[in-house]
């Protein structure tokens, strides 16, 4: 039914139990595990480090990524990442259009109390997303 699965990730709240569910679901469809972190292109994140400017968030989102890659395989899931920029909801929306055929989104993230019911960037993927999107409860 879903040969790709995609599990779009801040890090932050909700992760452990969106990354729970979409490896159960890569496992129980045999289907790539696709982990996205977008470096969100309205925060400012450029930085200088030892002289060389560096993306703080593409720096931080590759090392969110690669730990949940190494997890997936460890568990027999065959994993991918990925690390794009742009504005949460729409670059998952346009990552999924090529890449998955399943979002799995935990319904809160690190904009936490302002939002209602899912969060915002669940909440917009869910409404502009032409691809199913799972989302899961944060407890």
């Amino acid at each position: 039914m879903y040969d790709d699965v995609l599990y779009p990730t801040d890090g932050e709240t909700g992760a452990e139990a969106g990354f729970d569910r979409a490896l159960a679901a890569a496992r129980t469809f045999d289907a790539r595990l696709h982990v996205l972190y977008v470096a969100d292109t309205t925060r400012e994140s450029v930085t200088n480090v030892l002289g060389e400017v560096v993306d703080a968030l593409e720096r931080e989102g590759q090392e969110v990524v690669e730990a949940y890659v190494e997890r997936a395989d460890d568990r027999g899931v065959d994993a991918v990442d990925a690390v794009v920029q742009g504005r949460p909801h729409e670059a998952i929306v346009e990552y999924a259009e090529g890449n998955a055929d399943l979002i799995v989104l935990p319904s809160r993230s690190r904009t936490g109390v302002t939002d209602h019911l899912l969060g915002s960037t669940t909440e917009r993927v869910v409404r502009t997303a032409d691809t199913p999107v799972l989302s899961v409860p944060v407890g």
